[in-house]
């Protein structure tokens, strides 16, 4: 733990260390401290680095390497989730509840115990999210939020946060959404910052840290970001209305 570089709070963001600097154990583990300001952020997002910590817990900025990733023309729906969606089971939104997606991600009970989507960090990504630059996707039964889930999208590439489901598939009807977005709108990544056996098994893979950070050079570059804002668009058959336009 030596090697970990210590931040203070009124330093700018250009005080993150280069990636190669992250620890091997922890993998990943690349600063502590800092802020989570809008600016720090989105320039922490375009090198690759993301904020992950718990209660109590200073800020922890990591980037691991290798990195989950998912091309969204490598999704892996299943036969059951397909029917699902063709039968028009969840009603696809975005951006229609995001903080109630947050909140959601933060409480839904998971099998390992406590959250790391701590009140700061709720509150960093709603500030995001009124600059439109985080955003959510969701899944609806009978006017009720049943799954969903939650990133920033930079250029064409997106970066997921987390999701979480109320009902079965709910929260893989999302991704599937997101999915068909990403491949309308040609925002060409999803970045899952880290593996595990649900991600895996939806078509997620992993790449050495340097690959991912050449796909950042490619697609994140430009200002602003290919997400959808302020027109109707179709999403798994439906016409969905974006509020934020």
């Amino acid at each position: 733990m030596d090697r970990l570089c210590i931040l203070a709070e009124d330093d700018g963001p250009e005080a993150l260390p280069p990636t190669g600097m992250a620890l091997e154990e922890p993998n990943g583990l690349l600063a502590a401290g800092g802020s989570l300001r809008p600016e720090w952020l989105l320039a922490a997002y375009r090198r690759g680095i993301f904020p992950w910590f718990a209660s109590g817990q200073p800020i922890l900025w990591w980037s691991p390497d290798p990195r989950a990733i998912l091309v969204p023309g490598e999704f892996r729906c299943s036969r059951s989730l397909g029917k699902r969606l063709r039968r028009a089971d969840f009603e696809l939104r975005l951006d229609s509840a995001f903080s109630e997606v947050v909140r959601a991600c933060a409480t839904v009970p998971r099998r390992e115990p406590g959250t790391w989507i701590t009140r700061s960090m709720t509150s960093a990504y709603q500030a995001l999210h009124a600059l439109g630059h985080a955003h959510s996707v969701e899944a609806w039964q009978e006017g009720e939020l049943v799954g969903g889930l939650y990133g920033v999208c930079l250029g064409g590439v997106f970066f997921g946060e987390s999701m979480f489901s109320r009902q079965t598939d709910a929260s893989k009807a999302a991704l599937a959404g997101l999915v068909e977005l990403c491949q309308t709108h040609h925002i060409e990544l999803i970045d899952c910052q880290m593996q595990n056996p649900h991600l895996e098994s939806l078509g997620s893979k992993m790449v050495p840290r340097r690959t991912f950070e050449g796909l950042l050079e490619r697609w994140c570059r430009e200002e602003g970001s290919r997400w959808p804002v302020g027109n109707p668009i179709a999403i798994s058959g439906r016409v969905v209305q974006n509020p934020r336009g």
